[in-house]
């Protein structure tokens, strides 16, 4: 009885209203995991009707890795007030655990500030963008919601490979661009160089650049306030029809579908029935608001503005990023959306055990949500059975996915090597007939076709800037040429530093050429890349077999030139990986009949002579002679199964050479 009395006063107090200053709805002897269940009648919600268009500026920062974007967005949310001054405030938009260990952005964050200048209340919205060339898309993504950039700089290092692609990003996008040179307080700064090179490789005059140092919060005011004399307010109108573009999207397990809004014309608030233009759905909003960067809801979100939306979206197919969001029976134009993104490497996934294949999917769905540049087909292999091909947009962001699935689901699966989509100029009638086109893309070498029936194959190129010291340039050429890259340009920014522009194949960066650049450079060298179409290329598929026999899954497509010493780190890799047997194993890389490598793996041997202690020399010979003869016939039946875990140890990506 007392057990249930006490258990009817929990459901009371939590059935009864939270007093307004109350800023959890939560009992003390619930969990705080489970906070985000129960929401509180006396929080108090936000009016944004008192930010009209012409005081609304949204903006993102843009650099290369490591130039201090997070930095600078933990200062601009101190000075705005967003969130208090504290010690600990270091990489507060960072909110994955990846993010956190790596110490680098992989998801656009964004957050709203209020700023007061000369008198006037303003609306800036902030996101926070990844440096690195892998999560470009996330920065196109993010201009789209922007009106304007904030392109920071390292005073120490000076303009760097991915700082010239992000500029070129923001300027076909037309936006304004206001430059910073951050990390004045290093002892080694020289603003004045930067400045220069600003104004050599952007044509930005130095005048414009503001220097700064986010660590220590100098001049990081004058940022806000070039943020709102520069860049101008959104083009829309709150008496418009809504439509709100879909930037972003996650999952949560008790709400659904969390989309992240740009309204580009109307209001929305909760209550409303709204249709997605992607998928024809109806639903009924649940919540609206900001971020802060935490959730706060708020009564309405107006045109110009950003923030997120919860409609009771319970599938992740639901919410597409790109899609366009408008009220029932009031249809508009959608909006463009986005260009979808090229993945550049592909790897195979599959579970280590074949009974979490479901538990592997649901995962992948709900990862891929959050991540819309993953592609993801199903696949299967005779020896990892069913899984799924999935494209990236290259190794890091590959290694990042792989660790946001292990650290956010709990997964652990077998990825497979790197390769990248070759494709095929197909000379057969009956296989174009077969294919229905002309021209076929080749994600996995067993759909590699017979260089008969082929009038060409292409490989995926890329367009490379390297910016170096000049002191290293002899040994980056070098390493260019050795895979097979033609230089296109090549240009002084000062007296210091060299911009190098190469073709490449993909092929040949795709594993450890960033980690060889690094390593001639003492680390001082930057490389970005962008695609630059297919070229023709000597491409040839090549077969690994064991005593005669080809293993399916693995065959590997490489470049004639590069074909030997493939094969024979393959053969020399199965050698240590396949268990002895009773009979000689022959470990062969094959092109077509052609063997280029072989490595022999000697069989288990009993010495069958140990009982001989004398005698004649022909009772010894006579027991060798038998034994050879057993061995043959056993090689000649034998079966070799490579174990699961040796095409583990195989297959995974390796950099030791």
């Amino acid at each position: 009885m007392a057990l249930a009395g006490r258990t009817a006063m929990r459901w009371a107090r939590l059935r009864s209203p939270c007093p307004a200053a109350a800023p959890l709805c939560r009992p003390a002897w619930l969990p705080a995991a489970c906070e985000r269940r129960y929401s509180c009648p006396g929080k108090e919600k936000l009016d944004m009707s008192s930010y009209p268009v012409e005081s609304i500026r949204n903006f993102s920062i843009i650099a290369h890795v490591d130039h201090g974007k997070s930095t600078l967005a933990d200062r601009l949310l101190e000075i705005t007030g967003t969130i208090s001054k504290t010690d600990r405030n270091k990489q507060v938009l960072d909110k994955l655990q990846v993010e956190r260990e790596r110490g680098i952005t992989v998801k656009a964050q964004s957050a709203s500030l209020f700023y007061n200048h000369e008198g006037i209340n303003y609306l800036l919205n902030l996101i926070d963008t990844p440096g690195h060339v892998d999560f470009s898309y996330e920065v196109s993504r993010s201009l789209s919601a922007c009106q304007g950039v904030i392109l920071v700089v390292d005073a120490n290092e000076g303009i760097q490979a991915q700082t010239v692609a992000n500029f070129y990003l923001a300027f076909e996008a037309q936006l304004s661009i206001i430059p910073v040179i951050n990390k004045i307080d290093l002892k080694n700064a020289d603003p004045e160089r930067v400045e220069k090179q600003i104004e050599k490789l952007f044509d930005i005059p130095t005048d414009e650049c503001v220097r700064i140092s986010a660590k220590q919060g100098t001049n990081v005011e004058k940022v806000l306030q070039k943020v709102i004399e520069k860049i101008p307010p959104p083009q829309c109108n709150t008496a418009d029809p809504l439509k709100a573009l879909v930037f972003d999207s996650t999952f949560d397990h008790y709400r659904g579908v969390i989309a992240n809004i740009a309204l580009f014309g109307g209001e929305i608030a909760k209550g409303h029935k709204i249709v997605s233009a992607h998928t024809k759905k109806r639903y009924e909003v649940n919540e609206v608001g900001i971020l802060t960067p935490n959730e706060q809801p708020t009564h309405k979100l107006y045109a110009g503005q950003v923030g997120y939306l919860i409609a009771g979206m319970k599938e992740v197919t639901e919410a597409q990023i790109g899609d366009t969001l408008f009220l029932y029976k009031q249809p508009v134009e959608p909006l463009p959306g986005f260009k979808s993104a090229k993945p550049m490497v592909f790897a195979g996934m599959y579970p280590i055990d074949q009974t979490e294949y479901n538990n592997l999917k649901s995962a992948l769905e709900r990862l891929t949500l959050n991540d819309s540049s993953v592609t993801v087909h199903r696949d299967s292999s005779l020896a990892l059975g069913a899984g799924w091909r999935l494209g990236f947009l290259g190794l890091l962001h590959m290694e990042v996915f792989n660790q946001r699935l292990e650290q956010e689901y709990n997964m652990s699966v077998i990825l497979t090597a790197p390769t990248v989509p070759y494709k095929a100029v197909l000379s057969s009638a009956k296989l174009i007939k077969e294919y229905g086109k002309e021209q076929i893309t080749i994600i996995n070498p067993a759909q590699f076709p017979d260089k008969l029936s082929v009038s060409e194959y292409l490989e995926p190129t890329v367009l490379g800037t390297i910016v170096t010291p000049h002191e290293y340039i002899g040994k980056i050429i070098a390493l260019c040429q050795d895979r097979r890259a033609v230089q296109k340009d090549m240009l002084y920014i000062d007296e210091n530093r060299v911009m190098l522009k190469y073709l490449f194949p993909l092929n040949e960066i795709v594993v450890d050429f960033y980690d060889a650049l690094k390593c001639l450079s003492s680390g001082y060298a930057s490389f970005d890349y962008e695609d630059a179409g297919y070229q023709a290329a000597e491409l040839i598929k090549m077969d690994i077999l064991l005593n005669g026999n080809p293993v399916e899954e693995l065959a590997t497509i490489t470049h004639n030139d590069k074909a030997y010493a493939t094969g024979k780190l393959l053969c020399e890799r199965l050698k240590e990986a396949i268990p002895r047997q009773l009979f000689e194993i022959a470990i062969q890389a094959a092109i077509g009949k052609k063997i280029i490598a072989r490595e022999t793996l000697k069989a288990y041997r009993k010495n069958v002579v140990a009982k001989c202690y004398g005698g004649d020399i022909t009772r010894r010979m006579k027991l060798l002679k038998r034994q050879a003869e057993g061995k043959r016939l056993m090689r000649k039946i034998g079966n070799v199964e490579v174990p699961r875990d040796a095409f583990i140890r195989i297959l995974k990506r390796e950099t030791d050479k």
